[in-house]
């Protein structure tokens, strides 16, 4: 029989009542707690997951129900305190919303920390499980697309809601290779005060190791995507290779030309509860140690470490090459080097 992993969420809005509610539908965890400031919000979460008990106090929710596995769902000004009373607590993973961080030192820290404890963790770049991207990860994998050239995505979203997805699957689409520099550029303050700060566009080059070229555009610059209706899901991946291309539209399918096959096509939709209920049976994988987790923090590490030399690229003007060192909170970089316009 399989083992079941107990699990504690904190954050009841509209994430973390989505955790709360597929944890506690997977048979291999029992939510033993729910935890938010907001008693409205937090009856909510719990009257769709099962009714577990419920909490105000974050550590008097660590430390009454002892989780194998504590999840939070807050905003990403909120990681490192979390993140050391999840290790003060003993749990074995760690499994929070993205982005990572917005800055790299902090970033840098959290990962030292969880290497130092010896502890699991991963970030919700659940996306990736939807059936269109499994499709074409498939056929890249295969062969079938020849040698990979060019990987190029593009996003509505603004830089910190989307840009680690957008760099997580670019990566994985690239066999997860790692990157040599990378050069950028942004555009507008819009968006700087707001809980995820970022530029209203952004976009850049990465030049990977094994010689793939990815191109990289997010906000309200970025080409339409008229296939999809839904601003959120208004994003392409592009992968093209020498004997062929696949593309996937984050709201409408996939398809694609090769070789072998040549002209396919299929369905698929971000789905949060389908995706999402995916990401969370492979938490249990990892914890029984049968295999990593595709969302795993040394992944999720370097995917961000992209995301942060293109904004260094733009204040910087310069190519920034990898990995990448401590240095000046780029949200404040940021704030310096972009104009304010009348």
């Amino acid at each position: 029989m399989s083992k079941t992993y107990t699990v504690a969420v904190l954050g009841a809005g509209k994430r973390g009542k989505m955790h709360a509610k597929l944890f506690s539908q997977d048979p291999r965890f029992e939510l033993v707690g729910i935890c938010d400031f907001n008693e409205e919000r937090l009856e909510a979460a719990a009257a769709e997951s099962g009714n577990p008990k419920t909490f105000n106090d974050v550590e008097q929710m660590l430390s009454e129900t002892k989780p194998d596995v504590f999840c939070f769902c807050t905003p990403p000004a909120v990681r490192k305190s979390l993140f050391e009373i999840g290790i003060k607590h003993n749990v074995q993973l760690i499994a929070f919303e993205k982005p990572l961080s917005t800055n790299f030192n902090e970033a840098q820290e959290l990962y030292d920390l969880a290497k130092a404890a010896g502890i699991k963790w991963c970030v919700s770049h659940q996306q990736k499980y939807g059936d269109h991207y499994q499709a074409v990860k498939e056929i890249v994998e295969s062969g079938k697309l020849g040698r990979i050239q060019t990987i190029y995505a593009h996003v509505w979203g603004w830089y910190w809601h989307m840009i680690t997805h957008v760099m997580d699957y670019v990566r994985m689409y690239n066999g997860n290779a790692e990157a040599e520099w990378v050069s950028g550029t942004i555009h507008g303050r819009g968006k700087l005060e707001d809980n995820h700060p970022s530029p209203e566009y952004a976009g850049g080059f990465i030049q990977f190791a094994n010689g793939v070229r990815g191109i990289i555009e997010a906000g309200e610059l970025s080409p339409d995507v008229p296939e999809s209706e839904y601003p959120w899901h208004k994003g392409r991946f592009v992968i093209q290779g020498t004997e062929g291309f696949a593309e996937i539209i984050i709201g409408a399918g996939w398809r694609g030309v090769n070789k072998t096959d040549g002209y396919q096509e299929g369905t698929g939709c971000f789905d949060y509860e389908i995706d999402g209920a995916r990401y969370i049976a492979d938490i249990a994988l990892w914890l029984d140690g049968v295999k990593e987790h595709p969302c795993n923090g040394e992944d999720t590490y370097k995917g961000f470490q992209l995301a942060i030399a293109l904004l260094r690229s733009a204040v910087e003007n310069k190519i920034i090459h990898l990995p990448l060192e401590a240095g000046e909170n780029e949200v404040e970089a940021m704030k310096k080097a972009l104009p304010v316009l009348d």
